[in-house]
């Protein structure tokens, strides 16, 4: 896999799927899950490549990383 941008990821538990999620706010509708912490992260990067990717397709510009999120 191709190196892609450090953008910033939020990571929460979720009771209901029993599974841990991450979603990447600068990344609209970005988000994966997994199992474990590792594994959600895992998914994530293969979900951020395939957004940037689809983004690049249609001409979608791509937002640059800020690295430290404006609110939580």
């Amino acid at each position: 896999m191709n190196s892609i941008p450090n953008f910033e990821m939020i990571f929460y538990w979720s009771q209901d799927d029993a599974a841990m999620i991450v979603e990447v706010p600068e990344l609209p509708s970005c988000k994966a899950d997994g199992a474990t912490y590792e594994e959600a992260l895992a998914n994530v990067r293969v979900v951020i490549s395939e957004w940037i990717e689809t983004a690049k397709e249609i001409g979608r510009s791509i937002p640059v990383p800020k690295r430290r999120l404006a609110y939580a």
